[in-house]
């Protein structure tokens, strides 16, 4: 599976509505660090199929979620699970944190 994109219009329908925890991912282009976690996260998605969405959301083109999420610095990745944020991660992980940090929900 794919690494998706949301904007407001779907965010709804892409996370909160996912019957599958979510780990989005708030970024921007220019954004070294987000770039650099960028290929972990394209992992993550082809391994969890089924048991995790991976979806980004470009803050700057999407300031609102950004906004209602109080991102305040980038890359931010909240988990969600049932529609609810149940947990947030800042900063560029390695692969084995990124696993961890996911991996405690998905029982």
């Amino acid at each position: 599976m794919k690494v998706e994109h949301a904007t407001q219009a779907d965010f709804g329908t892409k996370v909160l509505q996912s019957e599958t925890p979510v780990l989005v991912d708030f970024w921007a282009e220019w954004c070294g660090p987000c770039r650099a976690v960028a290929p972990t996260l394209d992992a993550l998605a082809e391994e969890r199929v089924g048991e995790l969405k991976i979806v980004k959301v470009n803050v700057d083109e999407e300031r609102s979620l950004a906004s209602a999420f109080q991102i305040r610095s980038i890359p931010t990745m909240i988990l969600f699970k049932d529609g609810k944020p149940i947990d947030a991660a800042m900063g560029a992980m390695p692969k084995p944190m990124l696993e961890k940090f996911v991996g405690r929900h998905l029982q």
